[in-house]
């Protein structure tokens, strides 16, 4: 299975750089089995049935991008830092320039928030805030900017708009660096409306990291090694995706972080149990699915892992079929760009 497989030309020009308004106002196109219809977001009223149940990640995104100074004499540097994850000693983080920064001093990137730096490597760091709790949440609030993706980020700066526009409307636990992109189409009117009709949620926690944005570099995929994320998949939500399941509806996980988790906190028999911890899954062409019956997702990056796993979804001929509909009718592409609710065909 070769990196190239997972390839396709995309014109600039249909990469998002701002949401539809409202959300639930974006292009959805509609995938089930063999057959394509153009829709919107809010469709999914219709489109979705009673008993179904929509897993959603309550995530929330930090304002992971800081912009501070580090001084040593009379010299004063800026420096740009990207927070990545949580440690014992800190937070691993981006740092530009890197070559710059030493172990040991200090960043400076408000008049309350400070990081000294405990430890490099090529690639990244390690800070230690001088605040803990609700106060360091505060005080990044105010020093911090949404970590929009590297295609948007390369076309215009992030701005308090995105502050809102980044993040969910169900975001309840920090810890994300990345938004669960698909979520980002969902209002308050929407969620009443399908809860109107019958739909059930379930949210689970996935705490996005940059790894989601991390290139393929290997020829043959299935070497690839994933970029870990921490999730949880309470008791209570391993019973309700359980009940769905036992009761006839189809489970749709709402994005790929969603669906990788639920599929981490699967056994062989489709059954989730509570589950907490650190998730590599990798999903590729041959997967067996345990638990997820559909998935609403927006369009990914060519030859990103995310292709690779609609592809096992769907099947690769059919996705490449859906990706080149999208491009070719004008869908908006990734993080800010439309969506896709791929129901593949059961087993007989």
């Amino acid at each position: 299975m070769k990196l190239a497989d997972f390839d396709f030309d995309l014109p600039e020009a249909l990469i998002a750089t701002r949401p539809a308004r409202p959300r639930s106002a974006a292009r959805l196109l509609l995938a089930e089995g063999d057959r394509t219809e153009d829709r919107r977001v809010s469709d999914l009223t219709d489109i979705l049935r009673p008993g179904d149940r929509l897993v959603l990640n309550n995530t929330k995104v930090l304002p992971a991008r800081l912009f501070g100074t580090r001084q040593r004499g009379e010299a004063v540097a800026k420096v740009e830092i990207t927070l990545l994850e949580p440690q014992a000693q800190g937070w691993r983080a981006l740092a530009k320039p890197l070559r710059k920064v030493q172990s040991g001093e200090t960043i400076r990137f408000s008049e309350r928030l400070f990081a000294n730096v405990r430890s490099k490597t090529e690639t990244d760091l390690v800070i230690a805030f001088d605040l803990t709790g609700d106060d360091f949440d505060a005080a990044l609030a105010e020093a911090g900017v949404m970590p929009l993706p590297p295609y948007i980020a390369a076309k215009r700066a992030a701005d308090d708009q995105d502050r809102t526009d980044y993040q969910t409307v169900f975001a309840r636990h920090s810890g994300a660096v990345a938004a669960p992109t698909a979520s980002l189409h969902f209002d308050e009117p929407l969620l009443k409306a399908l809860a109107a009709k019958g739909v059930d949620f379930t949210e689970v926690t996935l705490h996005v990291g940059a790894g989601t944005f991390l290139p393929v570099k290997v020829e043959d995929v299935t070497t690839h090694k994933m970029h870990a994320e921490w999730g949880r998949v309470s008791a209570a939500a391993a019973a309700e995706i359980n009940a769905t399941k036992r009761a006839g509806g189809r489970v749709i996980p709402v994005g790929t972080t969603a669906l990788r988790l639920i599929e981490s906190a699967a056994d062989e028999a489709g059954v989730l149990h509570p589950w907490e911890g650190e998730t590599a899954i990798f999903i590729y062409p041959g997967y067996r699915f345990r638990v997820t019956d559909a998935l609403m997702t927006n369009f990914h990056l060519p030859k990103s892992t995310l292709v690779m796993l609609v592809s096992a979804l769907m099947g690769e001929d059919r996705i490449r079929r859906i990706y080149a509909h999208a491009i070719e009718t004008g869908y908006r592409f990734f993080s800010y760009g439309d969506s896709s609710l791929l129901i593949p065909e059961r087993p007989t």
